[in-house]
């Protein structure tokens, strides 16, 4: 069952197209990672999938709901954490986790929040301001709020920029937990977590979807020996290689 799929995506600002004519075909409960140099478009494209702008031309499917006329309906089942870290500083974690729980009209509120608080082992900062957090923790509560409507999809932008390695590992361990469970397109600019994380890999390049496929398949077809080096020569079209 395909999750998400685009037709000929396109956004173009005046005469520059930052997404031009992609297509996609995501799966139900796959994590695929969309990669790209700053500037490829990828960024871009999650915020029409996500339904934060509107294509310039192009369509987009999401659970078979086309995002045109099921807008609405669509958001109910997906959530975003972004780049930038999505909390209320001078709220506690648990003021965060009920304040998204009441935007979201969430029936069993106090079950969902001891879920999350369970599964991202946030017993010792519940009462904390989140100001007062490490970047590390402010990561984990910014994902466990992102999944407070339990959606079926589920974008994590840059979700590690910036944290120490252990931080790093502690919410890749999280992530992995998701597989499966929820479809998630995941940015990064981390070429091991790419790698380590993903199912499949999309790598962007001016605006187009120049390769689809596994960390494997695309270093094979490259004929490189990492992961890095492939994505490198995919992304310039083989001047770097």
């Amino acid at each position: 069952m395909i999750a998400i799929k685009t037709d000929k995506l396109t956004k173009k600002y005046k005469d520059k197209y930052a997404v031009n004519e992609i297509d996609l075909n995501i799966k139900q409960g796959e994590l695929f990672a969309l990669l790209g140099v700053n500037g490829a478009g990828k960024t871009t494209t999650i915020k029409m999938l996500s339904g934060l702008i509107l294509p310039t031309s192009g369509d987009i499917l999401i659970e078979g709901m086309d995002m045109k006329k099921d807008m609405f309906k669509i958001k109910e089942i997906l959530n975003v954490s972004p780049q930038e870290t999505a909390i209320a500083p001078n709220l506690t974690v648990k003021e965060n986790l009920e304040f998204m729980a009441g935007v979201y009209q969430i029936d069993n509120k106090n079950e969902k929040i001891e879920e999350l608080v369970k599964n991202f082992k946030l017993d010792e900062v519940l009462n904390k301001k989140a100001k007062t957090l490490s970047g590390g923790w402010q990561r984990k509560v910014s994902i466990a709020i992102s999944l407070i409507n339990d959606p079926k999809i589920l974008f994590l932008d840059e979700p590690t920029l910036g944290l120490d390695v252990i931080a790093r590992k502690e919410l890749w361990k999280i992530i992995t937990s998701l597989k499966g469970k929820k479809t998630i397109i995941l940015t990064t600019h981390y070429m091991e977590e790419a790698e380590s994380l993903s199912d499949r890999i999309g790598i962007m390049s001016n605006g187009k979807l120049v390769d689809v496929g596994t960390a494997k398949e695309l270093i094979k077809k490259t004929k490189t020996t990492s992961f890095e080096d492939a994505f490198i020569s995919i992304a310039t079209g083989g001047e770097l290689s």
